[in-house]
């Protein structure tokens, strides 16, 4: 898997072809979202791309640290494009933002939440050893479950 940066004008630092229409709805999200947060790197929003057999590359999803830290903790999303779900997408896209917050800011607390019931996301972070942290009202998704682990160096 490769995380492709996406700017704060919310074009890609490298081509993307064929680029998918879900794409194209979260390189606007993001151009918007880093007007309001402000755009630091690394702390920013990736497409993942994976390569297949025949060297052909599909871009399959897209995650991001959701800002730069604050007060020690940054937090994390991801999604899967849907025709690509079920094939460990998320979990090597967690894995690549963990990679990317131990070798920035190793002594961040990494974040992330989710639907408040269980479900394949909760797995994967369970599998990167976040806990549930409780409760929280979050302002646009309403009512989720918050994730927390500390960024442990030489762990993934």
């Amino acid at each position: 898997m490769k995380l492709i940066e996406i700017r704060n004008d919310g074009s890609t630092a490298q081509v993307i072809a064929p680029l998918p229409k879900a794409a194209v709805g979260v390189l606007d999200h993001f151009r918007s979202h880093f007007a309001r947060v402000g755009f630091e790197k690394p702390w920013i929003g990736y497409l993942a791309e994976v390569v297949d057999d025949s060297s052909q590359a599909t871009c399959v999803g897209t995650c991001a640290f959701k800002s730069p830290p604050v007060n020690g903790a940054v937090e994390i999303a991801y999604f899967t494009f849907p025709e690509f779900e079920g094939r460990g997408i998320a979990t090597q896209m967690v894995k690549e933002l963990l990679a990317i917050a131990r070798t920035n800011k190793p002594d961040l607390f990494i974040i992330a939440q989710t639907l408040p019931v269980e479900n394949a996301s909760n797995a994967i972070l369970k599998k990167f050893g976040f806990e549930f942290a409780g409760t929280v009202e979050h302002p646009e998704d309403g009512t989720v479950w918050e994730w927390r682990r500390p960024c442990i160096p030489n762990q993934p």
